[in-house]
């Protein structure tokens, strides 16, 4: 899943990563006193794991339990930079959007964290996590009492099958595609091309409603990861009544505690309480504040500097996805009151330079920029070690299988890049080759990334001509197969815990496609196969298969050059109450936040 304009995640032995990482030991960083020991982090990341539960009908009954000293009433002001690409569910795979959808809209399951570190799945408009049966292929939900939309209407399984349906529609491209393929194969679009929105459906063998409260899906295989991918922002429910296909993107219909009072796309968002909302259905959001106030064109430095301040509407503001800006970290670390309105955690995202295999077909050009890259400098834009450490692979800390001294390209000796293997390589590469086309993102952190990438390539020789592109549409401008640009800073994290839900979406040649998370366009017929085995196997087996199939990619294609893991450092008004990191999302969880007074 991307990060902040980027995805997230969940397998069959799951374990998801507790996040919740206290950043207070003290190591040497290169870029100064970071504050934080970045090895302990990473083990932290991967041990503080437990298995992620399977909640039964009275894990799943509302309603939460609740926040300690919590108060109703109030506006909690939001504060992010870039506008959001996306409201329809259908089209939510990035954590912007995923952090309003909390608030916005249900799905069958729901993610529940306990604020230990421990995570299960329950129902959320289902009765519980589901029921499965002919060995894991077939799995039945029911759906709870006196569910409503925000227009008052009840919630039936018509209107799951039609979100489930209206996934195969063309004008739905941005979202995560794990349920559809798995239901249709990889061709899914053409088993129902108009979404269901004609007379055509899925047939009762995939997609059962037998009633109104019954929803049964049908597998060709066991599918024991299906609660976790229900759980997804993109398969929450689209009422069928109220469904206007591509306008609905501006204005879709909740069916959780908010629901939408003004959208000025790309300036303010404004939310305010769905009356229609029952918490008694829900066991794991709240409906504290009256009001979120979702406020986009404020950059992070201006977030950091008026949430230092402290001062008036901003004691009751937020960060969304935006953390503490680097050049200021210092100033937020060192003073006792301010640092205590932190929320700090590792987040499951790797984030990369992908190359366009499409437009940069020579091997040796993506082997010198990935010697050539400085992790260093970007991380140094992030916050430094509170904003990420060194990424020597594809493969993230909070991920089973994660090697940590796997390292092709030397990056942990030389985190600031390789220059001198980078130039040897580029001997003999003709000029016309060494011009590369960069896009980046128009915010503060892609303008400091911008500055990275061109001092880096430029020092070995390569000519890099950078293209600015709107931040709220970047992952869906780069996600164009038939896109102008050669490479691209992208980042990718865990659905769940399990390699398949990083390779599988980012590298797999029967999902390239737009709006696919395949940025790079790989098409490699032994990549296709060893994901194809492992998704076969059982996860002790799988285990060696992924990590044959990362090797072969990361030594043998060159899709990309990994940059940087990241972490979360995010900071909050002081009139905020509830505040706590959410290991699900890997940023403030939105769902327990009220106004202290």
């Amino acid at each position: 899943m991307k990060p902040i304009s980027s995805r997230r995640a969940r397998a069959v032995i799951v374990a998801l990563a507790a996040g919740s990482l206290a950043l207070t030991a003290c190591s040497k960083n290169e870029g100064g006193d970071s504050g934080t020991d970045s090895k302990k982090d990473q083990k932290e990341a991967s041990v503080q794991s437990k298995a992620v539960t399977y909640a039964d009908a009275a894990g799943s009954t509302g309603p939460a339990e609740d926040v300690a000293g919590a108060k109703p009433g109030g506006t909690i002001n939001v504060y992010q930079e870039a506008g959001l690409s996306h409201l329809d569910p259908g089209q939510i795979y990035v954590s912007d959007a995923g952090q309003v959808a909390n608030l916005l809209f249900r799905r069958l399951t729901q993610f529940k964290e306990d604020g230990k570190g421990g995570v299960s799945v329950v129902g959320d408009l289902a009765t519980d996590s589901g029921q499965s049966s002919d060995g894991g292929k077939t799995w039945t939900f029911k759906l709870k009492d006196g569910i409503k939309d925000a227009n008052g209407n009840a919630i039936t399984s018509a209107d799951v099958r039609h979100t489930v349906e209206r996934q195969y529609a063309k004008f739905i491209f941005d979202g995560p595609t794990y349920l559809q393929t798995w239901l249709s194969g990889a061709d899914y679009r053409k088993a129902l091309p108009d979404g269901g929105f004609g007379k055509k459906h899925l047939p009762a063998s995939v997609l059962d409603t037998p009633d109104d409260k019954t929803v049964v899906f049908h597998f060709d295989t066991a599918r024991p990861d299906l609660p976790q991918t229900l759980a997804m922002a993109g398969y929450a429910i689209v009422p069928e009544k109220t469904d206007t296909k591509e306008a609905y993107d501006k204005a879709p219909v909740a069916t959780g505690p908010y629901k939408i009072a003004s959208n000025k796309v790309g300036k303010e968002l404004v939310l305010q309480k769905n009356t229609n909302w029952d918490p008694k259905t829900d066991s794991v959001r709240h409906q504290y504040a009256d009001t979120f106030d979702i406020q986009f064109g404020v950059t992070e430095s201006t977030q950091t500097k008026r949430l230092i301040a402290d001062q008036g509407e901003d004691k009751n503001a937020i960060q969304l996805t935006g953390g503490v800006e680097a050049t200021q970290i210092q100033d937020v670390i060192g003073n006792a009151a301010v640092s205590k309105r932190t929320v700090k955690g590792y987040q499951p995202y790797v984030m990369q330079l992908s190359f366009n295999l499409d437009r940069v077909k020579d091997i040796k050009v993506r082997q010198a920029i990935t010697y050539a890259v400085n992790s260093k400098s970007l991380i140094a834009g992030e916050g430094g070690a509170y904003g990420g450490d060194v990424a020597p692979n594809y493969f993230a800390p909070t991920l089973p299988g994660y090697e940590a001294n796997y390292d092709p390209y030397g990056r942990l000796k030389a985190p600031q890049g390789n220059l001198a293997k980078a130039k040897e390589i580029l001997k003999g590469v003709p000029a016309a080759e060494k011009k590369v086309v960069f896009a980046y993102s128009n915010s503060e952190q892609g303008q400091k990334r911008k500055v990275a990438i061109e001092d880096a390539l430029t020092k070995v020789g390569f000519n890099v001509v950078s293209k600015e592109v709107d931040s709220a549409s970047y992952y869906e401008q780069i996600g164009k197969l038939d896109n102008p640009y050669d490479m691209y800073i992208s980042g990718w994290g865990q659905d769940w815990p399990s390699p398949g839900t990083v390779v599988t979406p980012v590298y797999d040649g029967t999902q390239v496609a737009d709006g696919s998370p395949n940025y790079s366009h790989v098409k490699d017929p032994k990549v296709d196969a060893l994901i194809k085995k492992a998704l076969s196997e059982d996860p002790t087996k799988a285990a060696a298969t992924w990590k044959e199939a990362h090797h072969y990619l990361l030594e043998k294609i060159i899709p990309a050059a990994p940059l940087w893991y990241t972490k979360q450092f995010q900071l909050s008004g002081s009139n905020i109450g509830g505040a706590r990191y959410g290991s699900v999302s890997s940023l403030i969880d939105i769902t327990r936040l009220y106004v202290k007074s």
